[in-house]
């Protein structure tokens, strides 16, 4: 029997709709169907309740929500190489492709089989203070150094393998992976790199120069970059959605992560095809 769990964002208008049809689209399948704790009671289906989904023998993870949940999903559940497929009720749907029109046809392609599942590179996130690693974080999308609420820039060091690339003033770099690259590094200037590709994008913030340009590295290269500004309200933030605080003369070092994001994607999913219709929007 196929064990599906279930991550429905909560704070998602209708969200409880899109629950009861998943629900009953499965229920009189082969299919065992489990919800962490706190979504399922809150929703209604404590009968489907289970403490983590770490904790069972998953196959397959379906999100309910947008590139956000899916996102936040695929950190977690990279540690046990669970795939994840996400159902989209946000604003975009980039990576969460599923639409709701197309819902039960592409649940009965899940049981039937008929999917593939892409392996997205992650990146890893180490800040060093005064020499000792102080912070470990893993991104799908991207890793953010930028300044706070101050409306000064900050200045950075980039080095790629301690070989020093440049210093520049800025708002801060995004140090995004290929699927990153149609996230926050798109709107900073960055190019859309096809996912398949394994690299590394750094792309500056509003730099205050016109020699600092996005730059591609490989994925067995690593990015550092040091702080040299004067203030304390710089942050890191991984996939817009976990942050850390850090200090002048701070060291972060982003390089490829040992785990992988994998990502459920169907025969006709079609990469082009996406970023047409989601982010340029024409025919």
């Amino acid at each position: 029997m196929l064990t599906i769990g279930v991550i429905p964002n909560i704070d998602k208008k209708d969200v409880n709709i899109l629950l009861a049809r998943v629900v009953e689209f499965f229920s009189d399948k082969e299919v065992k169907i489990i919800i962490e704790e706190k979504a399922a009671l809150e929703l209604g289906y404590p009968h489907l309740a289970v403490e983590s989904l770490l904790q069972k023998d998953v196959d397959l993870v379906l999100t309910l929500g947008g590139d956000g949940t899916l996102l936040n999903a695929c950190r977690v559940l990279a540690k046990k190489n669970i795939p994840v497929c996400g159902i989209n009720i946000g604003r975009l749907g980039f990576l969460a492709d599923i639409e709701l029109a197309e819902i039960e046809s592409k649940l009965q392609k899940i049981i039937d089989g008929k999917y593939k599942i892409e392996e997205r590179l992650m990146l890893d996130a180490i800040v060093k203070r005064n020499g000792a690693m102080t912070y470990v974080g893993a991104a799908i999308n991207d890793v953010v150094v930028t300044k706070g609420g101050f409306s000064r820039m900050i200045r950075l060091g980039l080095s790629i393998d301690h070989s020093i690339l440049a210093n520049y003033q800025a708002d801060g770099v995004i140090v995004s992976t290929s699927t990153g690259s149609t996230g926050y590094s798109l709107s900073a200037g960055g190019p859309i790199v096809h996912p398949s590709l394994k690299v590394l994008l750094i792309t500056p913030i509003c730099p205050h120069t016109l020699n600092a340009r996005p730059l591609i590295i490989s994925e067995d290269e690593e990015a550092h970059v040091k702080i040299t500004a004067t203030h304390h309200d710089i942050v890191l933030t991984i996939d817009g959605q976990v942050s850390h605080g850090l200090i002048s003369e701070d060291e972060i070092i982003v390089r490829k992560s040992a785990l992988v994001a994998r990502v459920v994607k169907f025969d006709d999913s079609n990469y082009y095809k996406t970023v047409r219709t989601k982010l340029w929007r024409g025919d």
